[in-house]
């Protein structure tokens, strides 16, 4: 079994697409239907990282611990635990 959706509701949808951009994520815009606008960016084995703003009936995705492995040559090798927008907890693993 592996992981291949996530999905993060959020309040502060354009700061969370700025911050895990910065992490290296590159995100399309989308709307399914009449569904809200959201993000989603893919990742390594086709896992699809949304995120999507509040609405009603879908509150805010609340404490989590999101752990991302990166490979980028200008941050240093190791692990570091960023925090997003909006407070989440982010363990960056760096190769």
């Amino acid at each position: 079994m592996r992981a291949h959706l996530i999905v993060i509701y959020t309040e502060r949808l354009e700061a969370c697409r700025d911050f895990y951009a910065g992490l290296g994520l590159v995100f399309e815009r989308e709307r399914h239907g009449d569904g809200p606008e959201h993000y989603a960016a893919v990742l390594d084995d086709d896992v699809v990282l949304e995120l999507y703003p509040v609405s009603p009936g879908r509150p805010a995705t609340g404490s989590l611990r999101l752990g991302l492995c990166v490979e980028d040559a200008s941050r240093p090798a190791g692990r570091q635990v960023l925090t997003d927008p909006d407070g989440r907890a982010v363990d960056l693993l760096v190769r």
